[in-house]
């Protein structure tokens, strides 16, 4: 299913009637197979990406780090978002591809749970963004982060969503 806008805005569940915020109770939500997938872009000079695909960076291997950096705060990330529910996720993955002097980073979230995983997965781009650069940070300070978002979700009660 592509991505349509909806011209009405949605209730937004995390907001009690006063406007105060509030943990959604997910108390009695079906147990579903969940998984949502988000990218983050790390732009920098095509040398950069060259010697970061390479390994021949000041600090070492960055993908590695990055990559563990990535499902490390993925786990965390109940702890980070204020009203996001502890999830046991079933599988994290963290990838990377070179395209000239850019680094797209892909992730992918699975949970057996009451709750969609788009947060885990945005969390994990994100951490592992954040983590090329400051692996290449010695090399090229003007590096930008951008591109940060949600591009599939799959499993629960809205069913199934595709950004591209």
């Amino acid at each position: 299913m592509t991505d349509t806008h909806p011209t009405t805005a949605p209730d937004l569940t995390h907001l009690r009637a006063d406007g105060s915020a509030h943990m959604v109770d997910v108390t009695e939500k079906a147990v579903t197979s969940r998984t949502a997938r988000a990218e983050a872009t790390l732009e920098t000079r095509a040398d950069v990406v060259d010697r970061l695909m390479a390994g021949d960076l000041p600090k070492g291997e960055a993908l590695g780090t990055a990559r563990i950096a990535g499902i490390m705060a993925a786990k965390r990330t109940w702890e980070l978002i204020p009203l996001c529910h502890p999830l046991p996720l079933t599988k994290l993955s963290v990838d990377f591809e070179a395209r000239g002097d850019r680094v797209r980073i892909v992730s992918t979230a699975s949970v057996r749970g009451v709750t969609g995983v788009e947060m885990e997965a945005l969390t994990a781009a994100s951490v592992a963004a954040l983590t090329l650069y400051d692996m290449i940070k010695a090399v090229d300070r003007h590096a930008v982060i951008s591109g940060v978002r949600v591009l599939a979700k799959s499993g629960g009660k809205s069913g199934d969503w595709q950004l591209e």
